[in-house]
């Protein structure tokens, strides 16, 4: 292979800080794998030429490439790489070049194909962690008085468990009032919460996928009408590692399977009316996206249909931005879709409101349908929350930083997922099991 006597002998020589360590800005972490590829991404501090090499854990001596890319400033210098040489179930340790020189991290850098089960076994048990509302103190930039952002270790913790993909469900950054209305804050604001040091083990070792809400968005509750909406789509996509973007380019849906398991990526900004608009039809989704979201629920075999969405949807108490608040019509005939089609083992995974409590709710059909929502990570938490919510689990409200791990587990047709909420430390605060062969 081209330019391997020279990637054999560099891996090898004593590590030493470099210029290059300097051009490290964030990352690098995992975006989407699956059984054939997978993709890598990380930012440098200026522009650089980046490249990653990956190996077979069992076979060390077979060492692949991807391309070369050199970062750019109009790309908020991030970059991209496909490592496109691997096997299905297969676990692989990367390395980092820039400008031609390996660096060194403290932690593992390494990921795992998706395994190909189908025809051959039942699907694989794995975990996936899950939260919402990450706020970094910035103090020139923030809000005055108590810090609002704090407890970083949570990433720590998070890594601690060694989930299998990582789900990020919104709020992932929070722009404020000196960011949204250029590209510079735009970029500056996603680039810094991305470098926060307690993070980059996370990022580093296992799938991460997310979706957006409000504050990696725009301002506070903000709609379709955000002028800048282009511009932090744009950063979105550079950020993250989603295997696509938006639905016939509009927007930011997508969806991933892990193993047996579907989760549909929602948009609930770019398409959503104004919250206080009192004239027309009032959405959340938009026609497109909701229509889609219907035919791939109605049509999924997975059994356990997992839908992310930046707000709540089950919660009965018509407060803040939660679908019932502004959006009833639209909530009502969701869930009626979900009941007229049948459609079993439906759990929505929601942020914003900054506690965590999972929903429950029984439809005309007989079908369950949760809603477990898991926030904030790292910003402030709830001081009190009034809701008058019918549909809420008893013992599972959580007013402090929290994260979920989410397993997957037993036969194909028999899958259970067992859900786990930790405190920033990793102890457990509740768990609740979930039967797919129940209604």
């Amino acid at each position: 292979m081209k330019n391997l006597k020279y990637f054999l002998v560099i891996f090898f020589l004593p590590s030493y800080l470099s210029a290059q360590q300097c051009l490290l800005q964030s990352g690098p972490m995992v975006g989407y794998v699956d059984m054939k590829e997978a993709l890598l991404w990380i930012q440098t501090t200026a522009e650089a030429e980046v490249q990653f090499a990956y190996w077979d854990t069992l076979h060390p001596e077979d060492i692949h490439l991807t391309e070369k890319i050199r970062t750019q400033k109009e790309n908020a210098y991030t970059a991209k790489l496909i490592a496109d040489q691997v096997l299905p179930g297969t676990s692989y340790q990367y390395a980092v070049f820039i400008n031609g020189q390996k660096l060194n991290f403290g932690y593992p850098t390494t990921f795992k194909t998706q395994t190909l089960w189908q025809w051959r076994t039942d699907p694989p048990a794995f975990t996936v962690a899950i939260g919402s509302c990450a706020y970094i103190n910035e103090p020139p930039y923030d809000r005055p008085g108590t810090p609002y952002g704090g407890e970083y270790q949570i990433f720590t913790s998070m890594h601690a468990k060694n989930p299998d993909a990582v789900l990020w469900l919104g709020d992932n950054t929070y722009l404020r009032e000196v960011d949204w209305n250029t590209r510079t804050g735009i970029f500056h604001r996603y680039t810094h919460t991305r470098s926060l040091p307690e993070m980059q083990a996370l990022l580093a070792s296992r799938p991460n996928y997310a979706i957006l809400d409000d504050h990696d968005y725009g301002s506070n509750d903000s709609d379709r009408s955000f002028v800048h909406k282009d511009i932090t789509k744009e950063a979105f996509e550079l950020f993250w590692g989603n295997p696509s973007f938006g639905l016939d380019g509009e927007g930011l849906t997508s969806e991933f399977q892990f193993n047996d398991i579907t989760f549909f990526l929602l948009d609930d900004r770019t398409f959503r009316t104004p919250n206080d608009l009192k004239m027309g039809e009032k959405t959340i989704l938009g026609e497109k996206q909701l229509e889609w979201l219907i035919d791939q629920l109605a049509s999924s075999k997975s059994p356990f249909k997992m839908v992310a969405i930046g707000g709540q949807v089950l919660n009965t108490a018509a407060v803040y931005e939660n679908y019932a608040s502004h959006h009833a019509k639209e909530r009502a005939y969701l869930l009626k879709r979900i009941e007229e089609e049948d459609i079993k083992g439906v759990i929505f995974l929601t942020g914003d409101r900054h506690h965590t409590e999972l929903d429950k709710y029984t439809n005309k059909a007989g079908n369950v349908v949760y809603d477990l929502t898991v926030s904030p990570l790292t910003a402030g938490p709830a001081r009190e929350v009034k809701d008058i919510n019918q549909n809420r689990v008893k013992g599972t409200l959580v007013k402090q930083r929290n994260f979920g791990i989410l397993t997957f587990s037993g036969p194909r047709k028999e899958r259970t997922l067992y859900i786990e909420i930790f405190d920033v430390n990793g102890q457990r605060l509740w768990d609740f099991t979930i039967d797919s062969s129940k209604k």
